[in-house]
């Protein structure tokens, strides 16, 4: 149980990591003022959980395997 927990932490942060980081990256390609990092890496989040939705776990935005994903397993709370 604690073991898929951490992982979902894990998957979360990392993603959000990604999202931020390409968010000041595209701001910085763009030369344009660096509070535009935020809405950015909103839309790339937004799109990432369209795209995990689609192709990942049926009716969730993870990008977990079935056998990590709490969402998978109703009965851990």
């Amino acid at each position: 149980m604690r073991s898929r927990l951490l992982l979902d932490l894990a998957e979360r942060s990392g993603w959000t990591g990604v999202e931020a980081a390409l968010g000041v990256a595209v701001t910085d390609l763009a030369d344009i003022p660096v509070w535009w990092a935020a809405p950015v890496a909103l839309a790339l989040a937004s799109a990432k959980s369209w795209v995990a939705g689609r192709l990942g776990r049926k009716g969730t935005a993870s990008t977990l395997p079935a056998s990590a994903d709490p969402a998978s397993h109703p009965a851990v709370l």
